[in-house]
């Protein structure tokens, strides 16, 4: 592939005699009142060669795409889809109604996606060509696919100028992805990188820089793809070495990795191709990813922290000691797998660190020093002694540092003089610093030998002596242990002393957080931002809960929990410190500030109810919290949720199902067994967190007492009524997103009505709850949550 100035008149005249759009068509009409259902693979409309088909593809457990694919390959082959960003459920139907609209709806009745139209449709017809169009009574075309591509072009089709190709996001998840390509209003065609996720541009990575009107992209019939004028003259050839379409299907697609590529797959069924492959050895553009992308904001060709490898074909990879954030999408990029270099000079930690080099690698434009006629030595040692410092690149005398993220990486085989020294940990481990206690015993007690050097020597014989015998008692004196201590034993937490946590918290100055028994306070830890909960000493039950809280969270370890850091026991003084969330509560990012995002709502859901399955099911010493609610809940810097405030927890033995217990927990959230004489389970908490799903599909309090209708003052009765009367969209009125996405909606509600039943036994565990959030089991339909069965 490339692309040639100029084309001898007679290959420019050949070409542009061959037909751009398609062939006489043979047509199947699909009339009004025609209509398909989501059920699996079998529902759609063949084209009258069979080559190609219209209708339902199903993603995932539960996911249909509206899509156009060829139906003759056994690999089914995407080549146009209407809502991949909002996939359709099961049952859901588009249909062409007898009034003329053509509309895909969900089961509930609520439109997905509906193609825009000047006129009533008379028919639709799925084309040979692979293009499905809508035509009105006078035969002419209302709506064609080929107009609306999404990611991939067909022989015969034609893109006008400031027509557009957008990636899917992976390979298969067809929502928007990270790249463009444009045939801009200027007649320039240029493949873009985006500032993900939305659409705008970001880095033109590769280009035509041509300029002018009435320009097009043509792919044509004998697969040819170039861009043309108005008057057929050929300005730009992009790929034309593609064998005879009469044996061979055709396509060319942006790929969700950026490049654009022109496959084709023998017709033959005795062909020992039998797959996809390029039209030529060079049909793709650009040549190498890699080396095209640079971007000044952006992650580059690969994820951020991560690098991009060209074989053949771009491939991204973690640097040692780092690892992807999510292997099934390497474009998030990596994190580091231990944990950083302290800036604390007082305990400085350089001793921990080393470099592992890479040949050939750097991650070029985000310096932030620069050293000329250096050594390479010197370029470690720059950056072992800079904790800011995560990698330093050394090439002919010259050290670059950079700090985290890093972005553009890349390797490149021709820069044999250049390396990247890259920080880890010398035992990868994820421990932190020596503890600046004991150093300091250690200080002490040099400084002691060293002033008893300093007198006499008979004096200071006695007195060495005398030192190296405390020391000895010191160094092998069994600590004193008190309760604390022993109820901590086998949990990796530092204990701290008062004094420490009092200058961390700057007297215990800034509070970010308080209820009956405690106060939270903001503070600074060898760099890090702690978060100090000091309970009150005034409160008897304090100490019980100070107790229940650190052994019930000391040894768990959950991305939806928050994390234990120490504990402080000395006398009157009990203080818990944890890492510190940023973004605070989801009290007050729900209620106190502008509604969140739909989706932000999702992903709180879905990782508050990861972190109830994981003290449920999965962790040593299973964990009933007794206490969910929005105040509970942290959200950190990319607002992932994580449960906090343990102090009400009860800790269930392995085989345990209940227990008895005073009532726990906060009015509201309480479920009704508490009330009765019933056992206490797991199912506490899962009425809990139906009533903290429906705060946040509504984005409101569960009770509310200035709701402008008295029947909507109590969020349980309200939803029910809305659910039970199909007035689901008053739930999220002038919520664009949600109403967007009514059948996610619809799900998350019927979920909370379960989760609220009366009797325990017939709400779900949290395993099905996050089974039902994720799609993986169906849900059903919910009665009235107030109907109790049970015997009591």
């Amino acid at each position: 592939m490339g692309f040639v100035q100029q084309h001898p008149l007679f290959l420019s005249f050949f070409l542009a005699l061959l037909p751009f759009s398609t062939v006489a068509q043979t047509y199947r009409n699909f009339s009004l009142g025609s209509s398909l259902t989501a059920q699996e693979d079998n529902s759609f409309w063949p084209s009258p060669s069979g080559d190609f088909a219209f209708g339902f593809h199903k993603i995932g457990s539960d996911g249909f795409l509206l899509a156009i694919w060829f139906n003759k390959i056994p690999e089914r082959t995407i080549v146009w889809s209407a809502n991949g960003d909002n996939l359709a459920a099961k049952e859901s139907k588009i249909e062409l109604t007898s009034n003329g609209v053509f509309t895909l709806k969900d089961p509930g009745g609520e439109e997905i996606w509906s193609p825009a139209l000047a006129g009533s449709v008379a028919y639709a017809a799925m084309l040979d060509s692979g293009n499905f169009v809508l035509a009105g009574q006078d035969y002419q075309h209302l709506w064609e696919s080929f107009d609306q591509p999404t990611d991939t072009l067909l022989p015969g089709q034609v893109i006008n100028q400031t027509g557009r190709l957008v990636s899917r996001y992976t390979e298969t998840n067809y929502s928007r992805g990270r790249f463009l390509f444009i045939l801009q209003g200027d007649g320039n065609l240029v493949l873009y990188t985006t500032h993900f996720p939305l659409d705008d541009v970001n880095f033109a990575y590769w280009t035509t820089q041509i300029f002018g009107q009435d320009f097009a992209l043509v792919f044509n019939i004998s697969g040819y793809i170039f861009a043309r004028r108005s008057n057929g003259s050929i300005i730009n050839m992009i790929s034309s070495d593609a064998p005879s379409s009469q044996d061979f299907y055709q396509r060319a697609i942006l790929e969700y990795d950026g490049v654009f590529r022109h496959y084709v797959y023998p017709k033959s069924p005795g062909s020992t191709i039998g797959s996809w492959s390029l039209a030529s050895p060079g049909s793709f553009i650009p040549s190498n990813m890699c080396f095209r992308i640079l971007e000044t904001t952006g992650s580059g060709a690969c994820g951020f922290n991560s690098y991009c490898r060209h074989d053949g074909r771009k491939s991204c990879h973690c640097p040692p000691g780092y690892s992807f954030i999510d292997p099934n999408d390497v474009m998030k990029g990596c994190k580091q797998d231990f944990a950083p270099q302290s800036c604390d000079e007082a305990y400085p930690d350089t001793h921990l660190f080393d470099f592992h080099e890479m040949q050939n690698t750097d991650w070029p434009l985000h310096d932030y020093e620069q050293f000329k006629s250096v050594n390479e030595s010197w370029c470690r040692q720059a950056c072992l002694s800079d904790c800011f410092c995560a990698v330093a690149i050394f090439r002919g005398g010259e050290c670059w540092k950079k700090k985290l993220p890093l972005s553009n990486g890349r390797v490149n085989n021709t820069d044999t003089e250049g390396k990247a020294l890259i920080k880890i940990r010398k035992d990868n481990s994820t421990l932190k610093s020596e503890d600046p206690n004991k150093k300091n015993d250690q200080s002490r007690l040099i400084m002691i030998g060293s002033v008893l050097l300093s007198s006499s020597a008979f004096l200071n014989l006695v007195l060495l002596v005398a030192v190296f015998l405390v020391a000895y008692r010191f160094s092998h004196r069994k600590p004193k242990m008190n309760q604390t201590s022993q109820f901590m034993a086998g949990m990796n937490l530092r204990n701290f002393t008062y004094e420490e946590l009092r200058k961390a918290t700057n007297g215990f100055k800034e509070e970010v957080g308080h209820g009956s028994y405690a106060t939270v306070y903001k503070g600074i830890l060898l760099d890090n931002l702690i978060a100090v909960k000091r309970l009150n000493n005034m409160v008897k039950e304090s100490d019980k809960e100070f107790k229940a809280e650190v052994t019930a969270i000391g040894r768990t370890h959950h991305r939806n929990l928050v994390q234990l850091l120490g504990f402080c026991d000395e006398g009157e003084h009990k203080l818990i410190v944890y890492e510190y969330m940023r973004n605070g509560s989801l009290a007050n990012f729900l209620f106190e500030s502008n509604r969140p995002s739909w989706y932000q709502r999702v992903q709180i859901a879905l990782g508050t109810a990861r972190g109830l399955f994981y003290l449920h099911e999965e962790c040593s010493s299973r964990i009933i919290h007794c206490d969910i609610k929005p105040q509970n809940v942290l959200l950190d810097d990319s607002y992932t949720a994580k449960i906090c405030d343990f102090g009400l927890a009860k800790l269930m033995k392995t085989d345990q199902t209940g227990t008895t217990t005073a009532i726990r927990g906060t009015k509201g959230y309480v479920a009704p067994e508490w009330f009765r004489s019933m056992p206490v389970t797991f199912k506490v908490d899962v009425y809990s967190y139906g009533i903290l799903l429906l705060e946040l599909i509504c984005c409101r309090r569960s009770f509310d007492l200035k709701a402008e209708n008295e029947n909507q003052m109590v969020l349980v009765d309200w939803a029910f009524d809305c659910f039970k009367d199909g007035k689901l969209s008053m739930l999220v009125e002038d919520d664009k997103e949600a109403l967007d996405d009514m059948k996610r909606v619809e799900k998350y509600l019927m979920i909370a009505i379960w989760c609220i039943k009366e009797d325990p036994s017939l709400r779900p565990n949290m395993k099905q709850i996050l089974q039902m959030l994720e799609g993986d089991v169906e849900v059903e339909c919910p009665s009235d949550p107030y109907s109790f069965t049970s015997s009591l």
